[in-house]
């Protein structure tokens, strides 16, 4: 099964997991210093959540489609570079406690999408491997920029 992944950047990260378990009546799949997901059956989301700064209002991290496996994620590669979309690839890369293959896009307004599959836990945060990458850690996004990098934008979080 696909979903759909949405990763918010919140400032009060206990606050926003008691807030998502009871929007949703799930509580978090996954919970790791300064990190919580939830892996929510209906409607299927993969909500991410990244502790910010304190103050700071919450904001979109970055959006994703979380896949079965990686060959589906070679496929998404080859279909985005097909249609003529800039990509960016990581494979085999550490990030936000799960051990990913993933291929990075922006939309036309620089929100960065990934499609990604996770292959295993990890013990760390991780970070990516994407030279051009900003921020001071995973799931950083470039939407920022003036520029347009290649299509990067940091980690999937799964």
């Amino acid at each position: 099964m696909s979903r759909a992944q949405l990763a918010l950047r919140v400032s009060d990260l206990e606050a926003s997991i008691a807030f998502y378990a009871k929007l949703f009546g799930a509580e978090p799949a996954k919970r790791r210093a300064g990190y919580a997901n939830f892996a929510i059956a209906e409607p299927p989301l993969k909500l991410v959540l990244i502790e910010g700064e304190p103050g700071e209002e919450t904001r979109l991290d970055h959006l994703g489609v979380e896949v079965e496996s990686a060959e589906q994620v070679t496929a998404a590669t080859t279909r985005l570079k097909d249609a003529g979309l800039a990509t960016f690839e990581e494979n085999d890369t550490s990030c936000c406690y799960a051990l990913q293959d993933k291929v990075w896009v922006h939309g036309p307004g620089r929100e960065p999408w990934e499609v990604y599959v996770v292959k295993a836990d990890a013990d760390t945060l991780g970070k990516s491997t994407d030279p051009e990458a900003t921020g001071d850690g995973c799931c950083t996004s470039q939407a920022g920029e003036a520029e347009p990098a290649p299509a990067a934008a940091g980690c999937g979080c799964g």
